[in-house]
């Protein structure tokens, strides 16, 4: 054997040991991307029933919806006459009611001020008596 056959025999042999610390690794990786894979299949599994409950949700929500606009619109319609009403209302008896309002107001102040201006006349009499009683 000559020098050349033994550095080739030696290259060959680091060469087998890198092969074979390399594929150490390798095959690890083999099994890890096997376990991804996996994991990706149940997940897959398990999201189409949750998809399908998503959707029957979805649906049942869309319904529930629709009656909610139903009710909205009939809100919106008894709103609408429940303002005419009142403006009927208001411009019936709001008028009269006014004046009727302002009537007796006048004549409580009217009341109120003779009672005022009695009670005046009154002190003022009493007063004047009382000085004359003094002189």
């Amino acid at each position: 054997m000559s020098g050349a056959a033994i550095a080739a025999l030696i290259a060959a042999g680091a060469f087998v040991l890198l092969v074979l610390l390399l594929a150490i690794p390798l095959l690890k990786l083999g099994r890890t991307l096997d376990e991804a894979t996996l994991a990706v299949r149940k997940t897959h599994e398990g999201v189409a029933p949750i998809m399908s409950e998503a959707q029957t949700a979805v649906t049942q929500l869309n319904a529930q919806l629709v009656q909610i606009e139903g009710i909205a619109t009939n809100v919106n319609s008894m709103t609408t006459n429940v303002a005419a009403m009142t403006a009927v209302v208001s411009s019936t008896l709001g008028s009269p009611m006014i004046k009727a309002a302002a009537f007796t107001y006048g004549v409580r102040k009217t009341v109120s001020d003779r009672r005022d201006a009695e009670a005046v006349k009154a002190a003022r009499r009493k007063h004047r008596a009382s000085r004359g009683r003094r002189a």
